[in-house]
């Protein structure tokens, strides 16, 4: 059906790996896998093995769950995009961890994996656009910065020279030319 890898950190590890909970859904407790370290664990592949069939309407989902937190989507993997690399924003526990009775087992973390409607998925890979969404900000913040040294003050109005959005466009560009690792600190 299907495999994960978590790079750095484990071999290919089928199906069998995960306690199945029903006919479309898997779960992964990290706690028999990587005990308390479950957060260390930051991304994962997921991929489709040759002999597994979804239909072209659905999607292989995988989430995660921080104990006492609930389960938070991270991508998606269909026919058409039988592979990725996921990260994996483990939130933080939640606060149903000191309801438990002392003498209760530990909640642990969970890996948790199951068949869509791909229709019903907000994304195949949410990573991709919380990056591109840091991106936006950053140029956005690094816009008004420039902007910023160049405004004059009219009372409660800042007014600033009307090519200031040419001049910092030019600036922008030159220094990617100049510094292909310039882009990279944006999306970090």
């Amino acid at each position: 059906m299907f495999g994960v890898v978590f790079p750095n950190r484990s071999f290919p590890m089928d199906i069998s790996a995960f306690s199945q909970i029903d006919t479309f859904h898997w779960v992964l407790d990290m706690n028999t896998f990587v005990g308390e370290a479950y957060d260390q664990i930051r991304e994962m592949c997921i991929f489709l093995l040759n002999n597994f069939t979804l239909p072209p309407d659905k999607a292989l989902a995988v989430y995660i769950q921080s104990p006492g937190s609930p389960f938070l989507f991270c991508g998606a993997v269909t026919l058409a995009r039988p592979s990725a690399v996921l990260s994996l924003p483990w939130p933080e526990p939640g606060g149903q961890m000191q309801l438990m009775p002392p003498d209760s087992a530990p909640l642990s973390a969970k890996i948790g994996v199951s068949v869509q409607d791909l229709a019903s998925l907000q994304s195949l890979d949410v990573t991709a656009e919380k990056r591109i969404e840091r991106l936006a900000l950053k140029v956005g913040e690094n816009l008004f910065n420039f902007m910023q040294s160049f405004c004059g003050v009219d009372g409660s109005k800042l007014i600033v020279p009307m090519d200031i959005l040419d001049r910092w466009f030019k600036k922008f560009q030159e220094k990617a030319k100049r510094d292909p690792e310039y882009l990279k600190g944006f999306v970090l």
